[in-house]
């Protein structure tokens, strides 16, 4: 009996136990834990550089777009374009842009085209930059030098342009001429070239920064390339040149009716003709070689003829230089990249190349590169560049010499008051002393001296 009620009452025990085990709630399963979102950004809009130029011909604008393209596939966060301007606009339009909020990232700029920017606040110190680009390719100091003043250096050079006199060979030869190399025989040579329908020599008398150039070029053979005294004060009013303006009258006598007319590519348009025996021109390859015979056996470059009180050539200068105009840290970083595509010398050879001849390198390594001298037109006339490269040695610009640098030259070439004062001459029949003198006023009314 006791057995059976104790298994009877261990049957009933374990049964509760299942029953209340049955009784409690299952665990509800684990729910999934939120994802939390993340809020998509768009992705960053590229940096974009806007690059001013005043190189105008189609295929100097279809070059220089090349590289920018090359530089844009390479860098997908920057987005460079580049807005061709002319030098006859870009006096007023430049300040014009600058004060409306709109200037451009990157500028191209003369020496005396430079201050002109200054002045209207935009322009931004780039000597860190510069001394980066001296380290690695060696600027030529003469490049560096017109821009450097009041602390800063105020634009990245990237090309040099000189003048030189140019003539075919063969001209010169059925003439009975030789080359000159001096004031009297350069007078001589004109003349004897003077037959027909040719004329001995093309000069400009435009109020033009052409004319502006070539004026220049007669001082400096004549000892008048200095415009300002140590101090500041112009001594434009002096007998060298007196002496200049004088001996261009006596050459334009011999040059085509239609002179005041003219700027670069009309001289041009007169060498590659034949009307023209001769011209002073930075270059005239590009048209030589397409427009004309293309024989570089033919073609010649010398020096500038300089006046017997003079003991050696020299020409007009002009270094080319890109200016910064964004305070912007991203823009600027993004232009200096730019630049620094461009400098690179497997590049810069293919960038100065965009006129063969024209453009001279301003670093060592980019005087050295394969991309430059292996143009098919450089080595077709690697001869007369050599010849303007050694000519470039003596390269000066009116308002930047002696180691001076005045500002206020930017005024005078804004308004062209060289060729004003030549055209005083030329065309108002005034003597040569007379015109300097007024030009020299004019000079003084102009910057207030």
């Amino acid at each position: 009996m006791y057995k059976k009620t104790f298994w009877i009452l261990a049957l009933l025990l374990i049964s509760s136990i299942l029953l209340v085990s049955c009784a409690q709630p299952t665990e509800a399963p684990a729910q999934p834990a939120e994802v939390e979102e993340v809020e998509e950004t768009a992705p960053a809009e590229p940096i974009s550089v806007s690059v001013w130029h005043m190189e105008q011909p189609p295929h100097r604008v279809e070059r220089f777009q090349q590289l920018i393209d090359e530089f844009n596939e390479a860098n997908p966060d920057i987005v460079v374009s580049q807005e061709p301007q002319n030098w006859g606009e870009i006096y007023t339009k430049a300040p014009a842009a600058v004060s409306a909020g709109n200037a451009p990232e990157l500028l191209f700029a003369i020496p005396d085209f430079t201050p002109i920017i200054r002045e209207a606040g935009a322009v931004q110190p780039v000597e860190d930059f510069v001394n980066e680009m001296d380290s690695a390719h060696k600027f030529v100091p003469a490049a560096v030098a017109p821009y450097n003043y009041d602390d800063h250096v105020w634009a990245v050079p990237m090309w040099n342009m000189v003048h030189s006199l140019w003539y075919r060979k063969s001209v010169f030869q059925d003439a009975g001429v030789e080359p000159p190399t001096t004031w009297d025989e350069w007078k001589v040579a004109v003349e004897q070239l003077s037959t027909g329908d040719q004329y001995g020599i093309g000069l400009p008398a435009n109020k033009q920064l052409y004319t502006d150039q070539t004026t220049y070029d007669f001082m400096i053979n004549a000892g008048g390339e200095e415009i300002y005294n140590s101090d500041g004060t112009l001594r434009f009013d002096n007998p060298q040149t007196v002496a200049a303006y004088d001996f261009y009258n006596q050459l334009y006598q011999y040059s085509p009716p239609d002179s005041p007319n003219w700027t670069w590519g009309e001289a041009e348009a007169c060498f590659a003709s034949k009307t023209c025996a001769s011209i002073l021109q930075f270059t005239v390859i590009t048209t030589y070689d397409t427009q004309a015979e293309g024989d570089p056996e033919d073609l010649a470059v010398i020096a500038i003829p300089h006046s017997a009180d003079v003991a050696e050539s020299g020409t007009i200068a002009y270094p080319n230089a890109v200016m910064v105009l964004t305070d912007d840290d991203a823009k600027q970083e993004a232009s200096y990249k730019f630049m620094r595509f461009l400098l690179e010398p497997e590049n810069y050879g293919r960038f100065l190349n965009m006129e063969p001849g024209l453009y001279l390198p301003v670093t060592e390594d980019g005087g050295k590169a394969d991309s430059y001298w292996n143009d098919p037109t450089v080595v077709k006339y690697k001869s007369q560049i050599e010849t303007m490269l050694e000519n470039s040695k003596n390269g000066m610009l009116f308002g930047f010499t002696g180691g001076n640098t005045f500002p206020s030259i930017a005024q005078i070439s804004a308004q062209n008051l060289l060729a004003q004062t030549l055209q005083m001459v030329l065309i108002d029949g005034m003597s040569a002393e007379e015109a300097v003198a007024a030009g020299q006023q004019l000079m003084e009314e102009t910057i207030g001296q």
